[in-house]
């Protein structure tokens, strides 16, 4: 049983019957999935919810798919660490990690595919494919498997090649000559012509409602509590409007208090930031850019959501920064250093754009704060120039030689 009513306009409020649709056939709007949130309220509980599976499907009253999810790898769930030695660095009180590096396939794109794909069985596609810019192709051509359907995953052709070696494993790869805006566009004209079932065309309305699950666990795994602020890193925008969409959600069944509020910020990196240029300009209009950054996992120049990012941002009292790839680099090692977590460029994004939202005192040093970190270091391992200590003969001797020359180096 599902609680979803219908698929909404989010810019004319038309309606339209639950299926394989992204777009308004009136305006030309985005659609959103929407919910009977009365009768959600009478049957959800925090009790039924903690006995729940141990995934992201302990929320499946909030989510538009029957309890039954063909495709699941058992993501969400993921830890969320006080980080004391970093926000001891940074001057805060009350600093924690989600980490979603954890999830199956080592990012946050577990949670919106395993909805999106056990969607697509629903609807009764065979075949589904994807644009991406790494992470994604990952999740959904190893959701597909698990699922027994055929997938095509679109990648730009100079993806990190650490990035794709599982998705080459499990699915279709197709290298693309062009940036993840063009891919995107070339899987629309694709999206005409094959019955596919594609996870960020005609099954986004329901591969975004897979995000808000990160807010969901975050207010649970801090004691159904909501923080006082969150940093999400932003490529499309939609993990930022759905981490506010979750939030608000909790609040309107009951399950937190309704004096609760959250503020939420983006993070952008410098060399492809169209929402945070917008933001910083005082303007609601998103201006594409041609991505430079070595943050490939958020290099999205024409980013579907950033219009409705910016307004949850501005609503909320957050703000979106952008930061160059140099600190992307230094956040990295210092998340590493403090708190044993390597992440890959986007989480790197997330840590800078605290670092920088802190020093404009945008980040409030008594708030409880939670950053988001949404993929493994180990997807990027070229970003961050890595040596060891020394190379040594197997004695004892040889290792005090190298150690006394390291020690004389400091």
């Amino acid at each position: 049983m599902t609680f979803d009513t219908s698929l909404t306009c989010r810019e004319c409020a038309r309606t339209f019957d639950p299926g394989p649709l992204y777009f308004c056939e009136w305006c030309f709007g985005p659609l959103e999935v929407t919910y009977d949130y009365d009768r959600i309220a009478e049957v959800t509980t925090r009790e039924d919810i903690e006995k729940g599976p141990p995934s992201l499907w302990r929320y499946a009253n909030l989510l538009p798919v029957s309890r039954s999810a063909t495709a699941d790898l058992g993501a969400g769930l993921t830890p969320l660490i006080r980080a004391d030695r970093l926000a001891k660095e940074l001057g805060l009180s009350d600093l924690w990690i989600k980490n979603d590096s954890l999830n199956p396939t080592n990012s946050f794109k577990d949670r919106p595919v395993t909805v999106a794909l056990s969607k697509a069985v629903e609807f009764g596609f065979k075949t589904v494919a994807c644009a991406s810019t790494g992470n994604l192709a990952n999740s959904v051509a190893a959701h597909a498997a698990h699922a027994g359907l055929d997938s095509y995953v679109f990648v730009p052709h100079d993806i990190e090649p650490a990035k794709i070696v599982a998705a080459a494993t499990l699915g279709k790869v197709v290298e693309v000559e062009g940036n993840y805006d063009e891919i995107n566009r070339l899987c629309v004209e694709l999206h005409d012509i094959y019955e596919w079932g594609f996870a960020n065309i005609n099954l986004r309305p329901y591969y975004a409602e897979g995000s808000k699950t990160i807010a969901f666990e975050t207010a649970e795994q801090l004691g159904w509590e909501l923080p006082d602020h969150v940093i999400v890193p932003v490529a499309s925008g939609a993990l930022l409007t759905k981490v506010k969409k979750g939030f608000d959600e909790l609040v309107r069944i009951g399950l937190v208090s309704e004096n609760s509020q959250v503020r939420v910020s983006g993070a952008q990196a410098e060399g492809c930031s169209p929402v945070a240029v917008a933001f910083e300009g005082g303007s609601e209009d998103i201006r594409p850019q041609k991505p430079d950054t070595i943050a490939k996992s958020l290099a999205i120049g024409d980013p579907a959501d950033g219009y409705y990012a910016l307004r949850a941002v501005r609503k909320s009292g957050g703000a979106v920064t952008a930061v160059t790839d140099e600190e992307i680099i230094s956040a990295i090692r210092l998340l590493a250093r403090t708190e044993g977590i390597f992440t890959e460029p986007a989480g790197g994004v997330t840590i800078a754009s605290l670092i920088k939202l802190t020093s404009q005192g945008v980040v409030d040093t008594s708030e409880r704060v939670v950053a988001y970190v949404t993929g493994h270091g180990l997807k990027t391992p070229e970003v961050v120039d890595a040596r060891a200590v020394a190379r040594i003969p197997a004695n004892v001797v040889g290792f005090q030689e190298a150690l006394g020359e390291k020690e004389e180096q400091l």
